[in-house]
């Protein structure tokens, strides 16, 4: 089945437009244009890749061993989307492209297959899809760092003190609390030049920068299609094949077998090994119409972010009491992530109000990080709030909602919340009938 390739298309200048980039939300003021800053937890759904699942339901069937012309063209638009993926992440010819549900499943996929007593380095800096799955007894966990080189110095002291056969550098190429770039690059050439190989958990990157194995030298990566606007359950494992064939089977069931016979079974090797079961099409091709449209686009997404970024730091910088977390400190570069606590208030309840009182979308807490943001908040004195707000910007966001937000949160400092809230139970509940709470016709 032959089809045009996905990928070879000029660069465009225009912004990729979002679904949903007009919703209007209640507020305790009436319906307001809805600001989306809670781009590092879920994205928005491209209208491109929209259009590629709707044309894809179109002759949906099933993948690989169908003879029918609709089964033929789903299995290969599957394989297409792998081969548009592995573009888009910088694969290596060798490498497999394994299509999985999430991050987070693609990195319980990798630990199942690590050769057996691989040991595991991990910063405490990491979200907990990445810093878990790996095991506690074969895992050595670093602290915090305080700055690039500090990371640098506390990995090659971890290597040099931990020799074995098999070892696994796992990091972020930007963290999902401060929005900072890891030198991705620079440690994965100090982990090869120990022998150990190095995973990048590319979630809070893919979205917004470049993602290429082999110009970083790395040997895995994983990424997730709903923070890259492709929210249909489908996510990514890249990288070098041998411990992926190696290793057993993710999923035991059809697909995943060569032959299964009353002696025993032969598994398969490459991707189809770790896909067994009737794989998520629709998500496979949602995520590479995402990236494709990335690709296209990405000088233009990076300008967009960059000026959003740049007011909201500098918005929030100008607010008496806010302050900005981060680890490497303020100069570092990072993409549309921030995260930011209110002297005196706490960040549940800020989070609460910017959504009834302005329409803003944020996420609030420790934001499956803990470590790390217990480190960035830690205070004897109990001081401090616990917790922090994150916003995070993308191609659902625009300058008016980082203005909105920025007035809002300097509003809460000099006047304090437009309406009455009590806590109940550690949540807050506004005084009246939260806007919020109205009935909607469900989508089926």
């Amino acid at each position: 089945m032959r089809s045009r390739a996905l990928h070879v298309v000029p660069e465009a200048r225009t912004l990729p437009t979002v679904v949903g980039a007009g919703l209007r939300v209640p507020t305790l003021h009436g319906d307001a244009a809805y600001a989306n800053l809670d781009h590092a937890a879920s994205t928005p759904a491209l209208e491109t890749v929209k259009a590629a699942v709707n044309r894809a339901l179109e002759t949906y069937s099933s993948v690989h061993r169908g003879a029918g012309f609709a089964s033929r063209l789903t299995s290969a638009w599957y394989e297409q989307a792998r081969e548009e993926v592995a573009a888009f992440v910088g694969a290596r010819e060798s490498d497999s492209v394994v299509f999985t549900r999430s991050t987070t499943d693609s990195w319980a996929l990798l630990s199942k297959a690590l050769p057996s007593r691989t040991t595991v380095f991990v910063f405490g800096t990491e979200h907990h899809s990445t810093l878990l799955p790996w095991g506690r007894f074969r895992t050595v966990r670093l602290p915090v760092p305080q700055t690039v080189e500090d990371a640098h110095l506390l990995l090659e002291e971890a290597l040099t003190d931990h020799p074995s056969r098999h070892r696994l550098v796992v990091v972020a190429a930007a963290s999902n609390v401060t929005g900072e770039v890891w030198p991705v690059e620079r440690l994965a050439a100090l982990a090869h030049g120990h022998g150990a190989r190095i995973a990048v958990d590319a979630a809070q990157l893919s979205a917004h920068r470049t993602i290429d194995l082999a110009a970083w030298d790395a040997d895995y990566v994983a990424f997730s299609g709903h923070k890259t606007y492709a929210p249909y359950g489908a996510g990514v494992l890249a990288g070098r094949a041998d411990w992926l064939d190696a290793g057993h089977p993710y999923l035991l069931g059809g697909g995943a077998t060569r032959s299964v016979t009353e002696d025993g079974t032969t598994w398969a090797t490459g991707p189809a090994r770790h896909e067994g079961g009737s794989p998520n099409v629709l998500g496979a091709i949602a995520l590479a119409a995402a990236c494709s449209t990335i690709a296209r686009h990405r000088e233009a997404i990076e300008e967009h972010e960059s000026r959003l970024l740049d007011r909201l730091r500098t918005g929030l910088d100008e607010v008496a009491g806010v302050e900005v977390l981060s680890i490497f400190g303020d100069d570092s570069d990072r993409v549309g992530v921030v995260a930011f606590t209110v002297e005196g208030w706490d960040s549940s309840l800020v989070s609460q109000a910017l959504s009834v009182e302005h329409g803003i979308g944020v996420r609030d807490g420790k934001f499956c990080a803990h470590l790390l943001v217990d480190e960035l908040l830690e205070d004897p004195w109990g001081e401090r709030p616990a917790t922090a707000v994150r916003a995070s910007i993308g191609l659902g966001s625009t300058l008016e909602g980082v203005e909105r937000l920025v007035a809002a949160v300097a509003r809460l400092v000099e006047h304090g919340t437009g309406a009455v809230w009590t806590r109940t139970g550690g949540s807050w509940t506004v005084e009246g009938t939260d806007p919020r709470d109205v009935e909607v016709a469900r989508p089926w």
